[in-house]
């Protein structure tokens, strides 16, 4: 049986070398209290046994489902190499040190507006969101900029993993991992 982080990090390898643009793009799917979805895409910031990362604005529509409901479904479409993989699982925070770490690997601009933005609220017009990001410019000018209070990530813990594989005449594979008392157990689809 193959170990499915294994098999991730084979695949995404190979879609970092093939994808032009943002091969660590993912759609997130999460649904509120309510069970209402929601998906967008965002970026893998990091992966391993231990799951997978992203980041966000703690006061966003993605991290008020999250809060409500913490379980999440994250996918990786990569068309130049026809596949995609599918992963189910609990979310948790990454701790302030991770987020923290990461933070500080960001470009300025983009320190600047995680300050500047209040990410998924109504915004009258453009041209209030860029007065916003000015004066962070001037309150941080001279100085490194920290992470906002309100800005952090998260871990998808998977407990389920489907990778797919386009085939001629739409017989294509799908291999699933499904964990069962801390164990992967493997199988296959029909397509």
């Amino acid at each position: 049986m193959t170990d499915p982080f294994t098999l991730f990090e084979r695949w995404f390898t190979q879609a970092r070398e093939t994808e032009l643009n943002d091969s660590n793009a993912m759609t997130i799917a999460t649904a509120d209290a309510n069970g209402q979805p929601a998906a967008r895409m965002v970026l893998l910031k990091g992966h391993g046994p231990d799951g997978f990362v992203f980041y966000t604005n703690q006061q966003s529509r993605k991290a008020s489902d999250i809060a409500q409901n913490p379980r999440a479904a994250i996918l990786f479409h990569w068309k130049s190499l026809r596949r995609q993989i599918r992963i189910e699982g609990s979310l948790s925070s990454v701790t302030d040190d991770v987020a923290d770490a990461y933070f500080a690997t960001r470009s300025r601009d983009s320190q600047l507006g995680a300050w500047a933005s209040d990410q998924s609220q109504p915004l009258d017009r453009r041209e209030t969101f860029e007065g916003r990001f000015e004066a962070m410019k001037e309150k941080f000018a001279g100085g490194d900029v920290p992470r906002p209070p309100h800005w952090s990530g998260y871990r998808l813990e998977p407990h389920r993993f489907e990778f797919w594989q386009d085939r001629e005449h739409r017989l294509h594979e799908r291999r699933v991992f499904v964990r069962e008392n801390g164990q992967w157990a493997e199988g296959l689809l029909y397509p």
